[in-house]
C-alpha cells in the first residue's frame, strides 16, 4: 500500500458510488431509458479491489447489476450515463441500457441481463487466450444468485479441465433478489466449491479494497503463469433492494444496521487516515473531482441526441460479404 494506490482505490470507489446514487436521482427524474437497473451502493470495494488487480489487455465480463464493474476498469462516465438514457452516444449507442452495456477496447466484454449467462462468455474468452497464447486472463464477475445456476458448474468444471486462464469472482451480496444465500446453498465456504473443481478457492472480505485486490492479484498471476482458474468469494451486502421496486422488507433492519456500519467508503477512509496512506485533503481533492466528473457526465448525457428508432435492428447481426 502507498500513497498512490489508496488515492485509486478510493477513487474507484467514490466514483462508483456518486454515479450509482446519481443513476437513482435520474431514475426518479424519469430520464432514464429504462425504470430498470440495479445498483451496487455498498460493494463498491470489490469491483475497485478486482479491476485494480487486472491488466490492460484482460478481459472482464460484468452482471445486471455491473456499473462498478467498467467505472473500475476505466470506463467513461458520459457514455455510460448517456446509454441509461438511451441516447445515441452511449456505448451501445442508447439500445442497451443499463443491463447490457459494454466497452470491447477496454476489455469489458459486456454486462449481461440473464442471471449466470455472461459466465459461459468468459469460459469462451479464456479459451481463446489459452488458444492465441495472447497472455490475457478473463475476470467473471457474478451475484451469489448465479452459484446455484448449472452454468456456472458447467463453467468451472471446464476452465479446470482445460486450466484455462480465468478468475471467477462472485460478489456474494447476501441475497439472490430476495433469497437469502443461507437458504440457498448449504453453508460452504468458496474454498470448499473450488476444491470439487481441484482449483484454489478463496473467501475474502469484499468490504475492504485491499484485501480484495490481494486476492485477485494473486489470482490472476496464477492464472496468467498457466495455473488455471481460481473461485474468490467476495462478502459484501448490497445496501439497498434488488431493484428500484424492492423496499428489501424481507431483510432484518438489524442485519442491515451492521452491514452499513461496514460501508467501505468509510472503512477505507478511516483506515488511510491512520495509516498515513491519505490525508483529509487528499480525500476532499478525490470527492470532488468524482462529483465534477459526474455533473459533465450528466450534462454530456442530457445534451446527447436521443437514439433514433430506425437503428433499432442495426449491429444485430455480423455483416459478412454475403450479406
Amino acid at each position: 500500500m502507498n500513497h498512490e494506490f489508496a488515492c485509486q482505490a478510493l477513487r474507484h470507489m467514490v466514483r462508483i458510488r456518486l454515479f450509482e446514487e446519481r443513476t437513482l436521482e435520474v431514475l426518479m427524474q424519469g430520464k432514464l431509458a429504462s425504470t430498470m437497473c440495479h445498483v451496487s451502493i455498498g460493494q463498491e470495494a470489490v469491483a475497485a479491489g478486482v479491476c485494480m488487480a487486472m491488466q490492460p489487455n484482460d478481459y472482464i465480463t460484468s452482471t445486471h447489476r455491473g456499473h462498478g464493474h467498467l467505472i473500475a476498469r476505466g470506463g467513461d462516465l458520459g457514455r455510460m450515463m448517456a446509454e441509461l438514457m438511451g441516447k445515441a452516444t452511449g456505448y451501445c449507442k442508447g439500445r442497451g441500457g443499463s443491463m447490457h452495456i459494454t466497452d470491447v477496447a477496454l476489455g469489458h466484454l459486456g454486462a449481461n441481463g440473464i442471471v449466470g449467462g455472461h459466465i459461459g462468455i468468459a469460459v469462451g474468452a479464456a479459451l481463446w487466450s489459452k488458444l492465441s497464447g495472447n497472455q490475457a486472463v478473463t475476470v467473471c464477475m457474478f451475484g451469489d444468485g448465479a452459484v446455484t445456476e448449472g452454468v456456472f458448474h458447467e463453467a468451472l468444471n471446464m476452465a479446470a479441465v482445460y486450466q484455462l486462464p480465468a478468475v471467477f469472482v462472485c460478489e456474494n451480496n447476501q441475497y439472490a433478489m430476495s433469497l437469502p444465500w443461507t437458504k440457498a446453498t448449504p453453508p460452504v465456504s468458496f474454498k470448499t466449491r473450488a476444491d470439487a473443481y481441484a482449483t484454489p478457492g478463496v473467501d475474502v472480505d469484499g468490504q475492504d479494497p485491499l484485501a480484495v485486490y490481494c486476492a485477485a492479484a494473486q489470482a490472476i498471476a496464477h492464472a496468467r503463469a498457466g495455473g488455471g482458474p481460481t473461485l474468490i468469494g467476495a462478502h459484501t451486502y448490497r445496501f439497498l433492494g434488488h431493484s428500484r421496486g424492492d423496499p428489501s422488507a424481507y431483510r432484518d433492519p438489524e442485519e442491515e444496521r451492521q452491514w452499513r456500519a461496514r460501508d467501505p467508503i468509510a472503512l477505507f477512509k478511516a483506515r488511510a487516515l491512520d495509516e498515513g496512506w491519505l490525508t483529509p485533503d487528499d480525500m476532499q481533492t478525490i470527492e470532488a473531482e468524482a462529483q465534477r466528473s459526474l455533473d459533465e457526465a450528466v450534462r454530456f448525457a442530457e445534451e446527447s441526441p436521443a437514439a433514433p428508432d430506425e437503428v433499432a435492428f442495426e449491429d444485430v447481426y455480423f455483416p459478412t460479404a454475403h450479406s
